[in-house]
């Protein structure tokens, strides 16, 4: 569809300006690596030129495979210089996996940083297209280096201008059918998150040093951290794996000021804080992802002096859509009030066809509608019409809304666990299970966890003359799923309780589980 307008925008101005007007600030720090906004895009100009004599031009997808380094903003403002599309992959998945996002997407190339190239050059060679390195010493193969080829290529000038409405992201997100499905971000959302965010949202500002540990290929990294920072010319301190002392003492030596993270982040760094009397400079500290508990908030106040303000969002709404505002006491448990330009309302959630609105402190579907919503999955136009009714994008999860605006979530419509922030669907591993020829069916779903939120727990039933212990299928599912997704428990069982339909009743399977480990908590604490 061809925007009406003769506006243009482009994510890849969020660069370019920030390199013009603070040419000599740092923009990314990496281990004892310093590159300044003028030196960033001089780079990514070279990776664009690279790109380009590739072949990549306007409305091309392009896969990146590549974890918080600074080849990351690299290649990613160098694909949206060209027009090009994005598509971040996870830097967990394996190879059938990446396969199916490269398939699904149409990508043209994978640029693939050279400690993933064992999952991501065999998903290119299964989807067939070509693979490119960032990283590698050393030739793997004969697989092109990027930082070569950018060496010997004349970089562009500029980036392209976009229309308002053309797709700078895929974004895949896992949906009730078990395939991950690509939400299209347009560059108009992209950018006007950011804006709204800095604007009148977070409390960032030029001379902040943010802690980069979330990952930039999801959707709370790339948009929160690395859009959000680069747009107000900040300092961002990327980690390429996460750790609690090792992310504790990044934030002391680097004076970080703004710390982004999921509830497992800070328990870890409270973990960590055990360890050294040293505290880091912090004076902001941002939460998302899934809820953190109370208990957290306030010892990590204790600790850190600092508050914690959370938000709310998904990949769908590039993220954030709630938020603890700036300027206004977060109030610990709810997920804040909706950001500028957005309204999040509660609906009745037995409608699928249509939106009704519920009164105040009424219990209902989270539904979402503004600037900030996907242009839909790609391919799927009748799940983005499921997805979004009346104007209104279905969240899926259960809350209320207080009088003050303040939103509060109280449970999950969809069966979607949340393990250390990553969304795991159920149906997709339940598949994988099912695959194993000794198994007949399975039941996957979450158990509440004090370190990672939830725990993927299966329940499986045996295929008659099936013969495999819980081991060798946790083993199994860990071979053929990224490392956030494979169950690890799994229980043989005769039968999985059924509702009149023949659906299983997994809410029961979550009571009995969570109650025996309670038992077994409480059994283990006895004298």
């Amino acid at each position: 569809m061809t925007d009406p307008s003769y506006s243009t925008i482009s994510v890849a101005a969020i660069l370019k300006e920030s390199a013009e007007r603070h040419p000599d600030s740092v923009a990314v720090v990496v281990g004892g690596a310093e590159y300044t906004y003028s030196q960033l895009w001089s780079e990514t100009r070279g990776y664009a030129g690279a790109l380009r004599a590739l072949g990549v031009g306007a409305g091309d997808p392009v896969a990146i495979l590549i974890p918080n380094v600074a080849d990351f903003p690299r290649a990613y403002y160098g694909i949206l210089s060209l027009g090009g599309i994005v598509v971040p992959i996870h830097a967990l998945l394996k190879a059938d996996e990446i396969d199916y996002v490269l398939r699904d997407s149409g990508s043209t190339l994978l640029v693939c940083a050279a400690p993933l190239l064992g999952e991501g050059a065999k998903g290119a060679a299964q989807a067939g297209i070509p693979v490119i390195s960032v990283l590698a010493p050393e030739p793997v193969g004969d697989i092109p280096q990027l930082e070569r080829l950018a060496a010997e290529a004349e970089p562009i000038d500029t980036y392209l201008p976009r229309q308002p409405s053309d797709i700078a992201t895929i974004l895949y997100t896992s949906g009730t059918t078990g395939k991950p499905k690509g939400a299209e971000g347009s560059h108009f959302a992209l950018i006007e998150q950011t804006n709204t965010l800095l604007l009148s949202t977070f409390d960032m500002r030029q001379d902040d040093v943010v802690m980069g540990c979330l990952p930039l290929f999801h959707t709370f990294g790339q948009t929160c951290t690395l859009n959000t920072g680069f747009r107000i010319g900040a300092r961002i301190v990327l980690l390429p794996r996460f750790d609690g002392e090792t992310a504790l003492r990044t934030l002391i030596d680097s004076e970080c000021t703004i710390m982004m993270g999921v509830p497992t982040m800070y328990i870890a760094l409270l973990e960590a804080a055990k360890h050294t009397p040293d505290r880091p400079k912090l004076r902001y500290a941002v939460s998302g992802g899934s809820s953190l508990p109370l208990a957290v908030i306030e010892r990590f106040k204790a600790e850190f002096g600092v508050e914690i303000y959370e938000g709310y969002g998904l990949t769908e709404t590039s993220p954030v859509a709630s938020f603890n505002h700036v300027g206004r006491p977060p109030r610990a448990g709810s997920i804040g009030q909706a950001i500028w330009g957005v309204d999040v309302e509660i609906a009745r959630a037995d409608l699928d066809d249509s939106i009704e609105l519920l009164p105040v402190d009424e219990l209902g579907e989270i539904v979402i509608r503004g600037h900030n919503l996907m242009s839909g999955y790609l391919h799927l136009p009748e799940e983005s019409a499921k997805a979004v009714v009346d104007g209104w994008f279905r969240t899926g999860d259960l809350g209320t809304k207080d009088a003050d605006g303040y939103l509060w979530i109280v449970d999950r419509k969809k069966d979607m666990i949340l393990r250390n922030g990553y969304n795991v669907y159920p149906r997709e591993v339940e598949e994988v299970l099912t695959a194993h020829p000794s198994v007949s069916t399975a039941a996957v779903f979450g158990v509440a966890h004090e370190t990672h939120g939830q725990e993927i727990m299966a329940c499986v039933v045996l295929a008659p003359g099936g013969d495999v212990d819980a081991a060798t299928l946790v083993a199994y599912a860990k071979e053929k799923l990224a490392h956030y997704k494979f169950p690890r428990r799994v229980e043989i069982v005769e039968s999985l309780p059924l509702g009149p339909s023949g659906k299983v009743l997994k809410r029961e399977l979550v009571a009995l589980y969570e109650s025996r480990a309670a038992e077994e908590a409480k059994g283990a604490q006895a004298p």
